[in-house]
């Protein structure tokens, strides 16, 4: 009895004398800081407070609230209205020369007004693309409350290329400037491939082209149903079909409307979304002097037939002469990765079913033939990264966007002190310099330190 004594004294002795050394630990782990900073919240003041990023961001108690200000290094956003839309005192861009060109298309823009903004209304953008913008353009416009978009040198070459296969007029005599059909936008994270891409297509639909504009190619692999095709052992997806073609009649009802059907074999049956295969019936013809605006309607109004119609609307593109088809594909690397799907092969085993195993895709990822197409690839689908070659695609296809240089980094810091995202007396050369260097011509980055100027 008395060596238990002893010992519980002892070790009561040896804990008082380890507390009164040691620091008592943390009560909550929320005052520990992180390494980003927290998005930006409005105040009650009506401007946007925004953190610095080496300030503490966790979510502290009440009681912790006033400790953790003090340590938090804080500026205001001003949200206040802008200027006038166009000020010549104002729209000055390095070097004194116009931040702004003024026009309603990217149709007449020359070497001349690259490296200068344009300026559209966001009605304006979503009539000329009501498919959706990029999540990238919709931050832009937001933060910097604008819908403007800046002329690129790369963005010139995309479109001339595009430009001079319709018209060869156009092409220059040199024997080395060749034209490619094909073409995969790559690149840097935020290096703008997305925005490029969507510029094009704005282009290419105010010249009267009929485009097919895929803004988030992922969603054709994710979501709804899947079934297998027993003709051609492939996997149907009919909800998705039916917004492939909900979304190509958004923009090209009136256009499709002129164009007739030009294959006539019948379209073959799938099953439904959710509602199984059609008994007694296998097949569905189209009438004769049907146009491709009644194709897709019965692939939107029938679901046992969307995949089908999506599969011969690919065709009837093809066969289109009349005027100039365009594909363009957003998330285009999402289409040579596994989708969302996943084939049972056992009780307790599933096989996942790749991107290209999938009907529509299948119709639509292939870059072998003489139509004009184009596809971007998108690093917030987090598909990784894909080898130099892919199959289906040409060997010389793949065209490297880059991300701002120095010029373009000017053009862009000047564009965000015009609209406020940096306070005009903090605004010098070598602070924006620095902006550029630290984020390596990062867009996105660039946006995000504009305002810690």
């Amino acid at each position: 009895m008395l060596r238990s004594f002893l010992r519980s004294g002892g070790a009561a002795a040896l804990r008082h004398r380890l507390s009164s050394v040691l620091p008592h630990p943390p009560e909550t782990l929320s005052g520990v800081s992180r390494s980003y900073a927290r998005a930006k919240t409005p105040t009650k003041g009506g401007k946007v407070r925004a953190k610095d990023p080496r300030a503490a961001a966790g979510h502290a108690p009440a009681g912790e609230s006033s400790s953790t200000d003090d340590i938090k290094a804080e500026f205001d956003l001003p949200t206040d209205p802008l200027p006038v839309t166009y000020d010549p005192a104002l729209d000055v861009g390095p070097g004194g020369r116009p931040l702004f060109t003024i026009t309603d298309s990217f149709s007449p823009l020359t070497r001349k007004q690259f490296n200068t903004y344009v300026d559209f209304s966001l009605d304006e953008w979503r009539a000329m693309l009501p498919e959706g913008l990029p999540s990238g353009m919709i931050k832009e416009f937001e933060e910097t409350r604008r819908c403007a978009v800046m002329v690129r040198q790369s963005f010139l070459d995309l479109r001339d290329n595009f430009r001079r296969i319709v018209s060869p007029s156009l092409r220059p005599s040199s024997k080395n400037s060749n034209v490619k059909k094909q073409i995969i936008l790559d690149g840097p994270v935020s290096c703008g491939k997305s925005i490029t891409l969507a510029m094009l297509v704005h282009w290419a639909r105010s010249k009267g082209w009929l485009v097919l504009y895929v803004p988030r190619g992922k969603e054709w692999t994710h979501g709804g149903f899947f079934y297998r095709n027993p003709n051609n052992d492939l996997w149907d997806t009919p909800v998705q079909a039916a917004n492939i073609l909900k979304d190509f009649l958004k923009f090209n009802a009136a256009r499709l409307q002129q164009l007739p059907c030009q294959v006539f074999d019948p379209i073959p049956l799938g099953e439904g979304a959710g509602v199984g295969m059609m008994r007694g019936v296998d097949s569905m013809a189209m009438p004769e002097g049907s146009t491709l605006f009644d194709l897709i309607q019965t692939g939107i109004t029938y679901t046992h037939a969307s995949v089908g119609v999506v599969v011969r609307v690919r065709k009837e593109l093809s066969l289109v002469k009349d005027i100039p088809v365009l594909f363009a594909i957003d998330q285009y690397n999402s289409w040579f990765t596994f989708s969302e799907y996943e084939e049972p092969v056992t009780v307790r085993s599933t096989r996942p079913i790749h991107a290209k195993e999938l009907s529509t895709v299948n119709a639509y990822r292939s870059m072998l033939h003489c139509d004009m197409m184009i596809g971007a690839f998108s690093h917030s689908t987090a598909v990784g990264k894909l080898r130099q070659e892919l199959p289906d695609v040409p060997l010389d296809a793949r065209v490297m966007l880059p991300r701002y240089n120095l010029d373009e980094a000017a053009t862009v810091c000047h564009y965000y002190l015009r609209q406020k995202l940096i306070h005009r007396e903090r605004f010098t050369e070598e602070k924006w310099k620095k902006i550029f260097y630290l984020s390596n011509g990062n867009g996105k980055e660039m946006r995000w330190l504009a305002p810690f100027i």
